[in-house]
């Protein structure tokens, strides 16, 4: 069962770790069978972002970690997909700037679900600002060279991220190329949450990395 948006939205800030699915760059482990082990580390706050799968593998995908989201107490987002996380019963959307507007993912999705939004400047941030209770939060970024993405956008540097910690009005993680190396370094800056991809996906026990970066935060 989804948790209401206040409750997730107290586990956003109570996570150090926001945790991102990346099949491909799972070492042949599945979505699932990666989220399996992200929880076991200690993580409560995770994305679904497999935009190369089918509409059918990913309903699957999502199925599957609904219920270990529910065994762990954990808020589970959906990237960009607004009607498939209606059908799964997910807390939540994440959407970039090229995605649906957020006040259209909210009019879908109803009061009680969270929304995330990516946001790339200063102009963007501020944007972010004027939606009020739209959106729950956002993600600044990439603060690092990242491959995650295809076409990711322009590095933004620490320093969008101690604008980010001075402007935002809603709550906001880091994102791009963060590792272990520089996780610290980031938190200095002012993100209080740290989005995480490749460095815990492609890590071979998924969860002792999770654990290794709480324990650095």
């Amino acid at each position: 069962m989804p948790m209401n948006r206040s409750e997730a939205m107290r586990i956003f800030r109570a996570s150090p770790i926001y945790a991102i699915t990346a099949e491909k760059l799972s070492e042949g482990r599945t979505a699932v069978e990666t989220v399996e082990q992200m929880l076991a580390g200690g993580i409560r706050f995770l994305q679904y972002r497999e935009k190369e799968k089918t509409g059918r593998e990913m309903y699957a995908d999502c199925l599957a970690i609904r219920k270990l989201c529910d065994q762990y107490h954990a808020v589970f987002i959906v990237d960009d997909f607004p009607a498939l996380a209606l059908a799964v019963d997910a807390d939540g959307v994440h959407v970039g700037q090229d995605d649906l507007p957020a006040a259209a993912v909210r009019r879908i999705l109803g009061t009680d679900k969270v929304i995330g939004l990516s946001t790339h400047n200063p102009r963007q941030l501020e944007a972010s600002n004027a939606l009020g209770d739209t959106i729950d939060y956002i993600g600044c970024g990439p603060v690092y060279p990242t491959r995650t993405k295809d076409r990711p956008a322009p590095v933004t540097g620490l320093g969008y991220i101690r604008y980010a910690a001075a402007h935002a009005t809603h709550p906001f993680t880091a994102i791009g190329g963060i590792k272990a190396h520089n996780l610290a370094d980031v938190r200095a800056a002012g993100a209080t949450t740290c989005a995480l991809v490749s460095e815990i996906t492609k890590a071979p026990d998924i969860s002792a990395k999770v654990h290794e970066l709480i324990t650095i935060l």
